[in-house]
């Protein structure tokens, strides 16, 4: 659409006079908000059915208008849950109170714009992407000189390519703008208000690549201890390899996982503070970090056995598919969870080249389905007593939690039933001088399965049952048992 045409556009919805106070035109993504609403809106897509994948490209062929418009009837937006710059708003209702005409002008489809305009109610009209006109560039600056009739305007905004609209301002607000764009903005406009993006340090960042839980993988180093390899230095060279591979690996999941789930964590009271999702770290940079991070753990893969590489791939590819999908079936999240847990210690097993045992494998997936189900029960006592509140993002019901522990505890009594019958196997002699001192595990872990559970139901367990291991004492003091019991053994 030509320049001409889109003045035109513009000005058939202009209002019919001006008032004498400079307007301002304010832009969406990045501004008014933190973050990008065709980016939520396409992993809104992408939960309904991950075929759409396909369909994106081919969508984009025909231009950002077509692509947004595509995305704007198939995903319903909840304005009210995006990540608002406070501070910013707080400036644009003052402004509106003393009677000065704010409007929307963003690339945001209009189905969208509007419902963030009727949701502030501060705005004076809207100008946005139509279905065949993407207001972006130059397009949104000949929008804005149709609207305002040639007067004069301000306009906030946040981006270099927004220099474009400013030479043409009055005025230029500037909101989360970097160094470049303000020295930009400042050369071709005078500077009116400046609102300073949220701190984005290297601590928001390792927030966000969640670092604590790489603790997760020390699950690597258990066939390490089981086969008795501690004192090999080579297996426990491919061992480090290991766990540095998948620290980047999950890191990139988490990022996928966060960026995916921005708008169900906004709903959980703990959750809305990751950095994704309280608008503290780009959510395009996020988008850039994960492919960057697992190509770097399958570089490191590539030294290790070919076994692991594609144990690797697959935890790489469910984790992807759980973010995506399988995280919003009952059951499955579950399973799926156990499983990207299990799949640790077999990689920890091929990297170290040891036959996997039986009793080991199957030890893991009972006690990794207990903890993914208690991670569930948590969620939702979290959701309060309503009996029939659904978890945000998830197939579960509070009402579903009586029938969940008792599926999450009987789990657990499993797992440490297999570690029983492991310890009266054939295969004990001959790792053992004395196993009769193991049984003394089965009581701890009893006592902890047990302990985990309890902490669930009366509502002091963390979401993540691992990360709540780390700052729990009891845990510890059950650890130092094995540990004991498994030296005695020796």
């Amino acid at each position: 659409m030509s320049n001409r045409e889109a003045r035109e556009r513009a000005g058939a919805i202009a209002p019919p006079s001006v008032a004498a106070e400079t307007p301002l035109f304010v832009d969406l993504d990045g501004t008014l908000i933190h973050g990008d609403v065709l980016l939520e809106a396409s992993f809104g897509l992408l939960r309904r059915n991950l075929l759409y994948l396909l369909l994106l490209p081919i969508w984009l062929a025909r231009g950002k208008a077509y692509l947004k418009r595509q995305i704007a009837h198939r995903v319903e937006l909840d304005a009210a849950n995006l990540p608002f710059n406070e501070p910013f708003l707080e400036f644009l209702r003052a402004e509106h109170a003393r009677g000065r005409p704010l409007v929307l002008a963003t690339a945001t489809h209009r189905r969208y714009a509007e419902q963030v305009s009727r949701l502030l109610g501060i705005f004076a009209g809207v100008l946005a992407t139509e279905d065949a006109l993407n207001l972006s560039g130059e397009v949104k600056l000949q929008a804005i000189l149709a609207y305002s009739r040639g007067r004069d305007f301000e306009y906030a905004a946040n981006a270099r390519r927004d220099v474009a609209i400013w030479r043409h301002a009055r005025g230029a607000v500037l909101v989360n703008a970097d160094h470049r764009t303000r020295t930009a903005a400042a050369r071709v406009a005078s500077v009116t208000a400046v609102f300073e993006r949220p701190a984005s340090g290297w601590r928001a960042y390792a927030r966000a690549l969640r670092v604590p839980h790489w603790a997760k993988n020390l699950l690597l180093f258990v066939p390490l201890l089981t086969a008795h390899q501690w004192g090999n230095p080579d297996a426990l060279q491919q061992a480090v390899l290991a766990f540095a591979a998948f620290c980047l690996c999950a890191s990139g999941s988490y990022l996928l996982n966060d960026l995916i789930d921005a708008p169900f964590d906004r709903q959980h009271p703990r959750k809305r503070m990751r950095p994704l999702a309280a608008g503290v770290i780009s959510p395009l940079s996020a988008l850039v970090l994960p492919p960057i991070l697992v190509f770097a753990a399958l570089v490191i893969a590539a030294q290790l056995p070919r076994g692991f590489l594609w144990v690797l791939v697959g935890y790489a590819g469910l984790a992807a598919g759980y973010s995506l999908y399988l995280k919003h079936r009952a059951l499955v999240d579950v399973l799926i969870l156990a499983g990207l847990h299990t799949l640790r210690v077999i990689a920890g097993a091929i990297a170290i080249e040891v036959a996997l045992s039986f009793w080991l494998l199957a030890f893991s997936v009972f006690l990794f389905f207990s903890l993914a189900v208690v991670k569930r029960c948590a969620e939702l006592r979290a959701r309060g007593g309503v009996p029939e509140a659904a978890l945000a993002g998830r197939d579960y019901r509070v009402s579903d939690l009586p029938v969940l522990r008792a599926m999450g505890l009987a789990s657990g009594y499993v797992a440490v039933l297999v570690f029983a019958l492991y310890i009266d196997s054939a295969d004990i002699a001959a790792r053992y001088s004395d196993p009769q001192w193991l049984w003394l595990s089965c009581p701890a872990l009893l006592y902890w399965i047990s302990h985990v559970w309890i902490k669930e139901g009366r509502g002091e367990m963390h979401d993540d049952p691992l990360m709540f291991a780390l700052r729990d004492p009891a845990s510890y003091a059950v650890l130092t048992v094995l540990l004991a019991t498994v030296i005695l053994a020796l």
